[in-house]
């Protein structure tokens, strides 16, 4: 596996290199805003199944189609009206769009789970670029293990897949911090599948109407919809008030947590209280808890508005066992 920090001086041959080792059939590792991605060629069947392999992920959940551009997008997807008008605000950014697959979409079936539609979503940073040079989609899921902490650094995704990955682009910390908002517009009313980087008052803002939303048990027609997900190896409480010594504390703000000064570990996503530095903090905060020696995490509660909706989602599935 190749490691490579990016700077002004290594990205132009990084990239390059990354795009002959995607074209190969090999996976690299992406910094996108959100997390790092575990990139293939979307095209190719064997590297997409590689990364189920190397995921250890079900197959019947589908995986998102990075793209470099709404024009790129439109060889995938079909874009009706409302589709256009988010693609316009939000792109690029984190918002993956479910829509119905184009007629001869270059993406295999692996990607799609046999769906008659295709996830889509054109990330900032440097897998933009990657995607640019190669000329088509990646399929890039969040560089981990299935089911546990998504990676915010290089050097998760080293822990967790090692040589699985012919290269790791490093671009240090991920800014958003969690995956991408999915919402679909494969039926008549738009439907939230998962909260995410794009708060979805901020999605319902630009349609003029409220967002469905997924409920347990539906079937899984995009990422990050099953019950048990984004999990740390230790048991995960939350909406604790109180904490025990050999439990870890992942506080927010100034919550008044009883025994948080005898707690094994503590961390605090957002000293300020403010969910964007918390959404950002997240999931590197569970993996240094998770590393800490206690025998549990206890997680204070955490307001449910804005970037608040997403980070609940992530960690009441990480507490399904």
């Amino acid at each position: 596996m190749r490691h490579i920090t990016l700077t002004e001086e290594t990205l132009a041959d990084a990239i390059a290199e990354a795009v002959a080792a995607l074209r190969d059939g090999a996976l690299v590792a992406l910094p996108t805003e959100t997390v790092y991605g575990l990139a293939a060629d979307a095209a190719n069947g064997e590297a997409v199944a590689r990364i189920f392999e190397a995921k250890g992920r079900p197959r019947f959940n589908p995986l998102i189609s990075h793209v470099a551009d709404p024009a790129m997008a439109r060889h995938y997807g079909l874009f009706d009206a409302r589709a256009e008008r988010l693609a316009a605000e939000f792109w690029p950014g984190p918002l993956s769009l479910v829509l119905p697959r184009a007629d001869g979409a270059p993406v295999h079936p692996l990607v799609t789970a046999g769906l008659p539609s295709v996830a889509l979503r054109v990330p900032r940073g440097p897998a933009r670029d990657v995607i640019a040079a190669l000329g088509g989609a990646l399929a890039a899921p969040s560089a981990n293990l299935s089911g546990r902490v998504s990676p915010t650094r290089a050097a998760h995704v080293v822990d967790q897949l090692g040589d699985a990955i012919a290269i790791v682009l490093d671009a240090g910390p991920c800014a958003v911090g969690l995956e991408s908002t999915i919402v679909s517009l494969t039926g008549d009313k738009p439907r939230l599948l998962r909260p995410g980087g794009v708060p979805a008052e901020d999605v319902e803002r630009v349609l003029g109407t409220r967002l469905e939303r997924a409920k347990a048990g539906d079937a899984v027609t995009a990422p990050g919809m099953l019950a048990s997900h984004y999990a740390p190896r230790l048991p995960l409480r939350l909406n604790a008030t109180s904490v025990a010594p050999e439990e870890a504390l992942l506080t927010f703000g100034d919550a008044a947590i009883s025994g948080a000064d005898e707690a094994a570990a503590m961390l605090n996503l957002s000293a300020s209280g403010d969910l964007v530095e918390a959404a950002a903090n997240v999931f590197a905060h569970l993996a240094v808890l998770d590393d800490s020696g206690a025998e549990a995490i206890a997680v204070a509660p955490i307001p449910a508005d804005g970037l608040g909706e997403a980070i609940n989602d992530r960690l009441k599935r990480a507490a399904v066992r």
